[in-house]
C-alpha cells in the first residue's frame, strides 16, 4: 500500500510540475513573441492570462508542504508564493495603470536534473532574488499613489462589521515585511544551495 501511495505521489507531482512548466513556457513564448513583434509596451497584456493562471497554480505548493507531499517547509514556501500572488493579483491585476513601469523576469526549476541544471537551480537565485525582490518592492511603491487615489479594497465606517480597512496602509505594511523577510529567505536559499550541491558532489 505504501508503494502505491508513493507511486501516486510521484505521478501527481510530475503532472503538476509539467503543467506548471508548460504554463510558464507559454508565458515565456508570448513575452518573446510580443517583444519581437510589438515591443515591450504590449508584453504584459499578451502574457497576462497565462501568467495569472501559472502563478496562481503555485498555491498548490503550499498545500503540498502542508500535507507532506514535499519536504519544503511551509514557512519558506508561504512567503515566496504569497509575495508573488500579492504582486500578481493585488498590484498588477488590481492596478493596471502601473503596467507601463513593469519589467518581467522568469525562472523555473525542475525536481530531477543533471548536475549542471542542479547547479543553475541553486545558483541563479544569487542574482535573481535581489533582482526579483527589488522589482516587487518597486512595483508596490509605484502602485501606492494609485492605491490611495482609487481606495480600491478599502472598507470605511460606519458599516455592519463596525470595522475598517485601508489597502494603502496594508500595502505599506507589505513593503515593511520585505525588510526582515528578504534576508531570511536569502539565507534559507543559501543553506538549501549548500545542502543540495554538497549532496550532489557526494553522489
Amino acid at each position: 500500500m505504501a508503494g502505491f501511495f508513493s507511486l501516486l505521489r510521484r505521478l501527481y507531482l510530475s503532472l503538476y510540475n509539467w503543467t506548471v512548466f508548460f504554463g510558464w513556457f507559454q508565458v515565456l513564448y508570448l513575452v518573446l513573441k510580443t517583444l519581437k513583434e510589438s515591443g515591450h509596451e504590449h508584453v504584459y497584456n499578451a502574457a497576462e492570462k497565462p501568467l495569472l493562471y501559472a502563478q496562481t497554480a503555485a498555491v498548490l505548493e503550499i498545500l503540498h508542504g502542508l500535507v507532506g507531499l514535499v519536504r519544503s517547509p511551509v514557512s519558506a514556501t508561504l512567503p515566496q508564493i504569497g509575495s508573488r500572488l500579492y504582486l500578481t493579483w493585488g498590484i498588477l491585476w488590481s492596478f493596471p495603470e502601473i503596467i507601463r513601469y513593469s519589467f518581467f523576469g522568469f525562472k523555473e526549476a525542475f525536481g530531477f536534473a543533471p548536475s549542471w541544471l542542479l547547479w543553475l537551480r541553486y545558483s541563479t537565485f544569487l542574482v535573481m532574488y535581489p533582482t526579483g525582490i527589488s522589482s516587487e518592492v518597486g512595483l508596490i511603491y509605484i502602485a501606492l499613489p494609485f492605491i490611495k487615489a482609487s481606495e480600491k479594497y478599502c472598507i470605511r465606517m460606519p458599516n455592519k462589521w463596525n470595522s475598517s480597512f485601508d489597502y494603502f496602509y496594508a500595502a505599506i505594511i507589505a513593503l515593511g515585511i520585505y525588510v526582515p523577510g528578504s534576508p531570511h529567505m536569502y539565507r534559507y536559499m543559501l543553506s538549501q544551495r549548500k545542502k543540495a550541491l554538497s549532496k550532489s558532489k557526494r553522489e
